[in-house]
């Protein structure tokens, strides 16, 4: 099986001969650690099975949040940590997307746009959901932001996970008001992009945006997730890495990479076919700034607001007990994955590791202590 390590170990180095200066090093740093994961450049352990007396070697990962094979297990257990957040109540996944005019911008300004994206489309939520005839109160908000199409094409938007229940000033809760319905999307846009125009309009950013990108109607969408676990589910794969996984590479021939994808229209599976260069472009754009939060809390879901998740259950648990019994299916739950045991590939049997091997080794070592 290809993987992007592959492609980027047999490529990369023409790749940044190629563009230089012009390489931002976040992308330097992100094809590096892909190029290095798993393999001797990082050191690893070495392995003994007893029952066939062999020996198996398993190198380190990079851990970078951008390289497709890292991480998984930290992904699983964010989903357990969300899990455990999850209020008895219907949930909304609400999606903001940047419009294609102000991408351009976006790609060039990525940690401020990114950040004024988040921001703007959270406060745009809070302030239709204050108004009592949706909700009539602050919501708690999980938001992640993505930047790809499944495609790799550039498609900045935010998905937000949202629970229809909001938290008075008076300290009381209140459900909204439609039981499958949130907030309506159309003024939801209007107030996300006014919002959005008036944080633009002292940056350095604002010279560069075209006038005619504040007219049309932005896409917003809202639409039910029954009790949340699945959007969370949907999400949780793509927080610590990008889109593309190495399963969906079906192979490299002739310096063209070949990958299969979803029509998001159509739900139908198609194949893209890039030239090396063009596929390493379409990944890296994709990797974000250093440091840069993509998840982020908002209202009672915020670090500091957050204790008052155990006010909102009982009061939640006293409105359910006024309401007539009503059977449900138990909720679905998510359990951490412990760290997997490596066996023999040969036998099946337990390995036992018996020695180190230093990062930027040559070789693995010929005998175990």
């Amino acid at each position: 099986m290809v993987t992007l390590g592959d492609i980027f170990r047999q490529y990369g180095a023409a790749y940044r001969a190629k563009y230089g200066d012009r390489l931002l090093p976040s992308h330097r740093r992100a094809m590096r650690a892909i190029e290095q994961c798993r393999t001797p450049a990082l050191g690893g352990h070495v392995y003994y099975c007893e029952q066939c007396d062999t020996h198996h070697y398993y190198y380190h990962s990079c851990r970078n949040r951008h390289c497709p094979q890292c991480q998984t297990l930290k992904g699983q257990q964010w989903l357990v940590d969300q899990q455990a957040l999850l209020l008895p109540v219907p949930y909304f996944m609400l999606t903001f997307t940047l419009p294609e005019a102000l991408r351009e911008v976006a790609r060039r300004h990525q940690r401020l746009l990114y950040d004024v994206l988040l921001r703007t489309s959270a406060a745009a939520i809070q302030h239709l959901a204050a108004d009592a005839r949706f909700v009539g109160g602050q919501l708690g908000m999980v938001g992640v932001l993505h930047t790809w199409g499944r495609n790799l094409s550039y498609h900045p938007h935010v998905h937000y996970v949202v629970p229809a229940v909001g938290w008075m000033p008076e300290g009381q809760v209140c459900l909204a008001k439609r039981a499958h319905f949130l907030l309506p999307v159309k003024a939801l846009s209007r107030i996300f992009r006014a919002k959005f125009r008036d944080a633009l309009r002292d940056t350095e950013c604002w010279g560069k945006i075209p006038d005619t990108v504040w007219q049309p109607e932005w896409v917003v969408h809202c639409q039910p997730v029954g009790r949340g676990l699945p959007a969370l589910k949907y999400l949780a794969p793509y927080i610590f890495r990008v889109a593309l996984s190495n399963q969906r590479i079906v192979k490299l021939a002739r310096d063209k990479v070949t990958f299969r994808y979803r029509a998001t229209d159509t739900g139908v599976l198609k194949t893209c076919t890039l030239h090396v260069a063009e596929f390493i472009r379409r990944y890296l754009q994709h990797v974000l700034p250093k440091g840069f939060v993509k998840v982020r809390y908002y209202g009672f879901l915020s670090s500091g607001l957050r204790s008052r998740l155990a006010l909102i259950r009982d009061q939640l648990a006293l409105f359910a007990a006024r309401q007539p019994a009503v059977e449900e299916t138990p909720p679905e739950t998510v359990v951490a994955v412990a760290r997997p045991v490596f066996r023999c590939p040969a036998c099946g049997q337990p390995l036992r590791r018996c020695a180190n091997i230093p990062p930027q080794g040559r070789a693995p070592p010929q005998h175990c202590a």
